[in-house]
């Protein structure tokens, strides 16, 4: 394909991976390295609380006012597409970011971001999933800002296992925020950074993360699938043993379809570490990690032996104690016999 997959089509092969039953897969044990909380705010709890603080949830550029929750929900299947391919009703419609941003402002009590938390949490309690934090920087604001959110965090220590960076990183490279990686690398956390796909610096920002953030250069890598067109960086990434948290169903909206798949199983061939991961279900269709898990192996035409292959990378990448990871990969191991891998 030409260009990003339309909404019509990705709500298709939504129903089409689902309805597909994939015994293997819905064993598999999943571990979820790059969903962020706030993309997670589901039309329905979006709502709540915009009625508890009294608010009227309309889209800002045309106007359009949510009189119900049906119409709220609707208004997530509707985004508007980078240029090249059309969307019907496109004047109505919005942009991911719109939806995104535009999610935050029922965040205005504590209670808020408690419930926003919980919501997540209460329901990956009952799947019987262990979470920790990896607190963001945004990198559209500046590196004191960063500092300034990285001390005001350090007494949450039993929580917060990583730092991470993201948001718009035009002419924002990750060493813009090297002094306080710096900083978290040398009292202990984990270190990643997101690496765009597309960006017109990919590749200069994706060296940066490897090679030098926090002076040692990071753990793991976020998205970054540009690697893919440079064998020496792959080389590099791969000698490292950098792990790369990949979102498929997100590339799908917005990047050409025919050179996301290739790079993902060019990164796959290489032998570099992949996680697969959800980013921001609520406004992706309501794409869960299982989702992209079906979706990836479906079009990079993964075997079971490979997705094996990445549930094991997605274990051994996670900032888990070392105990939790060693009952996980028991628990595959188990799967891996049920089905003869």
């Amino acid at each position: 394909m030409e260009f990003a997959m339309p909404l019509e089509e990705r709500l298709s092969l939504r129903q089409e991976l689902i309805d597909s039953n994939d015994k293997f897969i819905l064993d598999l044990p999943k571990v979820e390295l790059h969903v962020h909380i706030e993309g997670t705010l589901t039309p329905e709890l979006r709502w709540k609380l915009a009625k508890r603080n009294n608010q009227t949830l309309k889209l800002e550029r045309t106007g359009t006012v949510y009189a119900n929750l049906e119409q709220l929900r609707a208004s997530y299947y509707i985004m508007e597409a980078r240029p090249g391919h059309q969307i019907d009703n496109a004047e109505e419609s919005f942009t991911f970011f719109e939806a995104y941003y535009g999610g935050f402002e029922v965040l205005v009590t504590e209670e808020d971001f408690y419930d926003l938390a919980m919501n997540y949490f209460e329901h990956v309690a009952g799947m019987n999933v262990k979470s920790k934090w990896i607190m963001c920087f945004l990198r559209d604001m500046s590196p004191e800002s960063a500092m300034e959110t990285y001390e005001a965090v350090l007494s949450y220590r039993d929580m917060v296992v990583g730092i991470g960076l993201d948001s718009d990183e035009n002419d924002r490279p990750p060493l813009m925020f090297e002094e306080v990686y710096k900083r978290a690398r040398q009292d202990g956390f984990r270190i990643t950074a997101h690496c765009d796909v597309g960006n017109k610096d990919a590749h200069k920002h994706i060296r940066q993360v490897v090679n030098d953030l926090g002076e040692t250069g990071a753990d793991r890598l976020d998205h970054g699938i540009n690697a893919a067109q440079d064998p020496e960086i792959m080389h590099r990434i791969k000698e490292r043993g950098t792990g790369m948290t990949l979102t498929p169903w997100g590339y799908l909206r917005h990047e050409p379809v025919d050179e996301i798949f290739p790079r993902i199983r060019t990164l796959f061939d290489a032998g570099i570490p992949i996680a697969i991961g959800s980013d921001d279900p609520a406004y992706m269709e309501d794409t869960w990690i299982l989702h992209d898990w079906l979706l990836v192996k479906k079009m990079c035409a993964f075997s079971n032996n490979d997705m094996a292959t990445l549930a094991k990378s997605a274990i051994d990448m996670c900032w888990a104690e070392d105990g939790v990871k060693e009952e996980m990969r028991r628990e595959l191991e188990e799967v891996m016999a049920k089905h003869s891998i």
